[in-house]
């Protein structure tokens, strides 16, 4: 299944909850969920009842909200369970943790980027060093101790400029540290199950590739 290419809105509305795939717009009163917008292909009557999910439903619906928030395609979500089951621990707490420690998110969650979107963009065009080698791969897996910094030549762009000025209004999370006057970060340790900003039911995914 390929990536998801349609409207974000459409997406936090579907399952009910913000999932942040807008960057700043998602706390504005311009977000789709703020504005109470019915969910697609349903009436906004409210004497319309939406019909229960099932089981598979519910098990579902938290396998898809996991793979838009980090915005990875079904082939790779799969790949990354598979990987999660072969460690020790827990597999949705490891599943969580891989996910986490992916560079795109890594970069979005230094403050980067406005978006987990933006972040994969960033990443993906070369923009980004890890180690001091350039990476275009936004799921390369970041470990304890790796260093990102941006590429010299890329700080010289406009693209640059905002990232910096986004990076000083935002706050890394206790398993990263960054300095916004280099614009340099680097993963302390391994983000755990509560680090996430949105929340996720790692159990319920497990139960969907357990069937």
């Amino acid at each position: 299944m390929s990536r998801y290419t349609g409207p974000s809105c459409r997406l936090c509305r579907r399952q009910g909850i913000k999932l942040f795939l807008k960057g700043e717009r998602c706390y504005t009163p311009k977000c789709a969920i703020e504005r109470r917008r019915a969910a697609p292909g349903s009436s906004a009557s409210p004497t319309r009842r939406r019909r229960r999910l099932s089981e598979y439903g519910v098990h579902l619906r938290e396998k898809q909200k996991a793979r838009y928030i980090y915005g990875v395609g079904e082939a790779q979500f799969r790949n990354h369970y598979s990987k999660a089951a072969k460690q020790k621990g827990p597999t949705g707490e490891n599943l969580l943790r891989i996910l986490e420690s992916r560079l795109d998110n890594v970069v979005f969650r230094l403050g980067w980027a406005d978006s987990r979107k933006e972040a994969r963009q960033i990443v993906s065009h070369g923009h980004i060093a890890l180690n001091g080698r350039r990476s275009k791969t936004p799921s390369i897996e970041v470990k304890i101790g790796d260093k990102m910094t941006w590429m010299e030549r890329s700080k010289s762009s406009t693209l640059h400029e905002i990232s910096e000025h986004q990076a000083t209004r935002k706050t890394a999370p206790d398993w990263l540290q960054k300095d916004d006057k280099s614009m340099e970060g680097s993963m302390i340790r391994l983000p755990e199950k509560d680090d996430n900003d949105v929340r996720i039911d790692d159990l319920l995914i497990v139960e969907f590739y357990s069937r």
